[in-house]
């Protein structure tokens, strides 16, 4: 869907969109399409339960007195309602209404709204972020849909005073749906086209973009010490990678070597591509909805792509770790004792346990080598955490108070919501093992809690946030996510970026 911007004049011929406040009341453009079909908007409101509040909208189909084919009335509430959230969800709800389209084009009438915060310009810039948001399809290997069954609509102009101002607020904004894009591919593709080596890959398409890749395998891994992400990777037939992005677009820095940037952020992915929970295998009803389990490694990607895509002022660097949890032959036992790069020995209580083995290396390579001002990790890491949260919020673990606030509030402001959990000495006793450093499970009591605990005891001092986004998968619609991967943790982690560390 291709999205645009002009200078306001209602088309005679299509699909127009228009809003109304709260008690029906027609903005400056439905009151000019309102006289000259004669009142029919108005006795078509009259007619209807529709009263102009947020989140209500109508369809009029070939309005009388006009050669339109259909009119959409949408609801924008209170001056107060008016906000970047709502008007996202908005341009969500426009797309859902109109993706039928039948000549493939929709415009949408932004007017100026007396005692609103936003002017129409910036109205415009988000109500076309929420369309492009919400027009996501995985469809790819469907080859036989029906026409009927695709959405039609294939351009989208949005209509306001200071269209060339939209126009260029937006291009940002396009830039972060990109990211949002990609990580919902990735996540969504199945686990025979989407492995460590062709994950790498994907990571390593960003170049183009000015990302600089490199991808470790093996015994390169090896070499570091890597026992307890290489441990996990063991059954599988296919080699596990670490990939290491850089997006340099910060101030350089002292000391820090000639043209080399100043410390950067990191961002921590798990990119476990198929979990079979190795030898601790999981029982077979939705096992194969475990190819999500790179979900927190997808997001990580999409963050770097959105971040250089819109060239923000940052140094960042996401690492991911990519494997493949198998159970054959090879694959590690449960009881098996491995040794981390941190040099801390790990007891594998429980083989599908694994996701904190990887991000265990992931996490102390990261800040090894890069001496981050923060990191922050995203995994798919416990099923514990949906049975506290469900779907409605990831759970946000931290040594660090500033961080946790910062990382919540980019949460409320994107719709990709934080709920912080605890960590404390009590949890932290439970991980300990009696023949290791640690063991990887610490039973079914405060399982999210006790992972977290694990992942902290690889970070040193450096402050982190660790983002449990086990509910990644979405069952049904939302106003900007269709049902399917979300790729949540991309807008959230832009806007952590945009709000407090850019340049």
């Amino acid at each position: 869907m291709k999205i645009t911007f002009a200078k306001p004049g209602l088309p005679s011929t299509g699909v127009v969109v228009v809003s109304a406040g709260t008690g029906s009341k027609l903005s400056a453009s439905a009151v000019k399409l309102d006289k000259k079909s004669g009142g029919a908007l108005s006795r078509a409101i009259r007619a209807s339960n529709f009263e102009g509040k947020k989140g209500q909208s109508l369809n009029v189909m070939a309005l009388a007195g006009t050669k339109l084919d259909e009119v959409m009335i949408v609801g924008l509430g209170k001056a107060g309602d008016i906000t970047e959230l709502e008007m996202q969800h908005l341009g969500g709800l426009i797309y859902a209404g109109t993706k039928q389209a039948k000549k493939g084009s929709v415009t949408v009438a932004v007017d100026e709204i007396s005692d609103a915060k936003m002017t129409a310009a910036g109205i415009a810039t988000e109500i076309a972020y929420g369309a492009q948001l919400r027009s996501y399809r995985f469809d790819k290997y469907k080859t036989k849909q029906k026409a009927v069954d695709k959405p039609s609509i294939k351009f989208l102009t949005l209509q306001c005073a200071g269209f060339a101002n939209a126009r260029k607020r937006y291009a940002a904004l396009g830039k972060i749906a990109d990211g949002v894009f990609m990580t919902r591919d990735l996540v969504s593709e199945p686990g025979n086209v989407i492995y460590p080596d062709t994950l790498a890959k994907q990571a390593k398409t960003l170049e183009k973009l000015g990302v600089k890749v490199q991808v470790l395998g093996e015994a390169q891994m090896k070499k570091l010490g890597m026992g307890a992400l290489l441990g996990v990777g063991q059954g599988s037939a296919r080699e596990s990678k670490l990939v290491v992005m850089q997006w340099n677009g910060g101030p350089k820095g002292k000391g820090a070597g000639k043209g080399n940037a100043a410390q950067p952020i990191a961002f921590v992915g798990k990119g476990v591509t198929f979990d079979t929970g190795g030898i601790s295998l999981k029982p077979r009803d939705g096992l194969d909805i475990l190819k999500i389990d790179m979900g927190g490694s997808g997001a990580v990607i999409g963050l770097m792509k959105a971040l250089a895509g819109r060239k923000a002022q940052v140094n960042v660097v996401g690492v991911i770790g990519c494997v493949e949890n198998m159970p054959d032959g090879n694959a590690q036992r449960p009881g098996d004792i491995v040794t981390s790069m941190s040099g801390q020995t790990i007891e594998v209580i429980d083989t599908d346990a694994e996701g904190r083995l990887v991000l265990a290396d992931a996490l102390h390579y990261t800040n090894q080598r890069f001496k981050p001002k923060f990191m922050v990790n995203l995994a798919t890491l416990t099923g514990a955490i949906m049975v506290a949260l469900a779907h409605h919020n990831a759970g946000l673990f931290s040594n660090n108070d500033q961080l946790a606030e910062r990382l919540t509030q980019a949460g409320l402001e994107v719709d990709e919501t934080l709920w912080r959990m605890p960590l404390g000495e009590a949890y932290d006793k439970m991980i300990d093992s009696k023949i290791a450093d640690m063991k990887n499970l610490a039973g079914r009591l405060g399982g999210s809690i006790t992972a977290a605990q694990f992942l902290q005891r690889h970070v040193d001092n450096t402050p982190w946030a660790h983002i449990d986004i086990s509910g990644i998968w979405a069952e049904t619609d939302t106003p900007t996510v269709p049902e399917g991967a979300t790729g949540f943790g991309v807008r959230l982690l832009d806007r952590l970026v945009k709000n407090h560390y850019e340049s």
